[in-house]
């Protein structure tokens, strides 16, 4: 049963409300404030954590709730979202979190996810006896579920897994305190798209919970043992990769385009981000993107302008920025950026995904035209273009998929003037590049296949260590 509970409200949880709200384990119960204000806990007297509510969020961009809890949970006006979160390690907690986000709808209206946990009775926590303080260094990771001196175990069971706020001060906090994060959860649960960018660039694994076959790694299909208070790839028998991880009968015919897109800008005041993913999802969907944020559920109106300003004020706290942007409702489309100060100027690093039913096409041949409009209009270095089956709705499953296709490889004007034309224009024999932009100065474009062609793996491979040595 899940440990979350969120609170759908039409109007905001101020202070007064949120403090009612947590009244619901009565008054021997203390409340703490972490993560900067962000995240507020509740204690039992002798420190044992409770529950954990993170600060509301106004979501303004359509379809997220549904993206993320469920097909069932759809609203279609802004509404605020109140994560409440609770310990495993009090059997009562996930009743008092039920509590806090049944008051909050109670007082202000909406609903809670899921529906079947709202109440607003005084929930009676037995003192334990025993103070359950995790180490201080860890902040707001405070409510984690399980810790030990190598690692912090997280438990989700809920429909999709994503970047929240929560999650992304998880990964930057146990990287900083030298932990592994696990993230554990049922085989029914999903990756969004961030959740999974986030956890294959930290040091984490997702760990899934498997009734009856153990505990096996969720992208890789891995048996995993627990041992020495972390988890790792079991070395006792000859199985290697858990039967669970083999995708079930009748799957398949959905696709994703996934972009990974890097531009360049030279730093300067009037500078704007966000114009490749516009033009990327522009040329794709036909519409600029919905949305974005920190984290998710996206929950702002898309903004170039906003995302520059985030990424100013990180710049001057010596900090990259990373953010999430998405569609609208009726096409499936998601992306990371990570934007970082260089020698060589601003760096943009997209990743851009779109979905595609079994009855729908990718666009490939549309990605031409966009990597010249990339190149001459939004300093394109490199974009590589690839095909994969997969779930339409962008988010990853437990169990095998198979990996992505190469399409296309363009390096823009810059990096192919660094290069030299003559050189990048001869590293694929057999395969001449198209010229993109000016003749004096034009971006390359090297298609590699259709999606189809695993052949296409060696074409870039065999580019990669033509090219590579010189970039």
């Amino acid at each position: 049963m899940s440990q979350d509970v969120i609170a759908l409200t039409p109007r905001m949880p101020d202070v007064e409300t949120l403090l009612a709200a947590l009244h619901a384990g009565g008054p021997d119960l203390r409340v703490n404030r972490v993560g900067g204000g962000a995240v507020a806990q509740l204690c039992t007297e002798d420190g044992q954590l409770l529950v954990s509510v993170e600060a509301p969020r106004y979501l303004q961009v359509p379809g997220e709730t549904e993206r993320l809890l469920g097909s069932g949970v759809r609203t279609d006006a802004p509404v605020w979202w109140t994560e409440v979160r609770a310990s495993t390690a009090v059997p009562e907690a996930r009743q008092l979190a039920g509590s806090v986000a049944g008051r909050l709808t109670t007082l202000l209206g909406g609903v809670t996810w899921p529906a079947e946990a709202a109440r607003t009775d005084v929930v009676t926590v037995p003192a334990t006896g025993v103070a359950m303080v995790p180490p201080a260094e860890l902040g707001v990771l405070s409510d984690a579920d399980v810790f030990t001196d190598q690692s912090v175990i997280v438990i989700h069971d809920r429909p999709v897994v994503a970047a929240t706020t929560w999650l992304t001060e998880a990964v930057r906090t146990t990287e900083a305190g030298r932990r592994e994060l696990y993230v554990v959860t049922s085989p029914r649960t999903r990756l969004s798209l961030p959740a999974r960018t986030l956890l294959e660039g930290a040091p984490a694994r997702w760990v899934v919970r498997h009734p009856e076959q153990g505990y096996y790694d969720g992208l890789s299909g891995a048996v995993l043992r627990w041992r020495d208070g972390r988890f790792a790839p079991a070395t006792d028998d000859g199985s290697r990769i858990a039967d669970a991880f083999q995708p079930p009968a009748g799957t398949g015919g959905e696709r994703q385009l996934l972009l990974s897109v890097r531009t360049i800008h030279p730093a300067h005041e009037r500078l704007v981000l966000g114009g490749a993913v516009e033009e990327a999802w522009q040329a794709l969907t036909g519409s600029p993107p919905a949305g974005w944020a920190g984290a998710e559920p996206v929950n702002v109106p898309w903004s170039p302008r906003q995302l520059t300003e985030l990424a100013r004020n990180r710049a001057r706290q010596s900090r990259p920025t990373w953010a999430v942007a998405v569609g609208a409702t009726d096409r499936p489309a998601i992306a990371t950026v990570r934007i970082t100060h260089t020698r060589q100027g601003v760096e943009e690093h997209i990743a851009l995904a779109l979905g595609y039913t079994a009855d729908e096409r990718a666009p490939i041949e549309l990605l031409p035209q966009l990597a010249e409009s990339l190149a001459v209009r939004h300093n394109l270095a490199t974009m590589i273009s690839e095909l994969r089956a997969g779930r339409a709705d962008l988010t990853t499953s437990a169990h095998y998929e198979p990996p992505p296709i190469p399409v296309s490889l363009t390096l823009g004007s810059d990096t192919v003037a660094a290069l030299g034309v003559s050189h990048a224009h001869k590293a694929l024999p057999g395969h001449a590049p198209t010229r993109l932009g000016p003749t004096t100065r034009p971006a390359l474009h090297y298609p590699l296949g259709d999606g189809n062609d695993p052949t296409a793996w060696q074409r870039l491979r065999h580019l990669d260590e033509h090219l590579r040595p010189q970039i």
